[in-house]
């Protein structure tokens, strides 16, 4: 056990760690749903989810206040309860590249570990996911 799991195991956020991650696959028929229903304008959501034996398991999205056009959308996470812990993000890019924006990189970095980008045609293959410092992260259905 190296220093930085012990200060995690110490400070209580070791609860967070996760190798993996798992998404319903109901999640993902959403996220094509509302991205399809939103455009032209972007859609964003908060995922919903729990940590378990290092794997992340979306189960669900949170919707919140958001202002959206078709040039981006802003979630308004202090309506979120106080206990909700803000795992990452999902939201559409009304366009031909699901590739993050700066303005994408800087709200991974501010909120939440995973995040994910749906362009169009929006279909599942036209999901992609990113940690928090807007690197490629890989994801599974189940």
């Amino acid at each position: 056990m190296g220093l930085g799991d012990i200060f995690s195991k110490l400070l209580g956020n070791n609860k967070f760690k996760f190798n993996k991650v798992q998404i319903d696959s109901e999640v993902i028929d959403s996220i094509i749903y509302y991205a399809r229903s939103s455009d032209p304008n972007e859609f964003m959501a908060i995922f919903d989810g729990e940590v378990k034996d290092e794997i992340f398991h979306i189960t669900g999205l949170v919707f919140l206040p958001t202002q959206t056009s078709d040039e981006g959308a802003i979630v308004n996470t202090g309506m979120l309860p106080v206990m909700t812990t803000q795992w990452g993000s999902v939201h559409s890019h009304p366009g031909p590249s699901a590739l993050p924006s700066d303005t994408d990189l800087y709200t991974f970095a501010k909120t939440g570990l995973f995040h994910m980008i749906i362009c169009q045609p929006y279909t599942a293959d036209d999901i992609l996911a990113y940690n928090r410092y807007g690197e490629f992260a890989e994801y599974e259905i189940v």
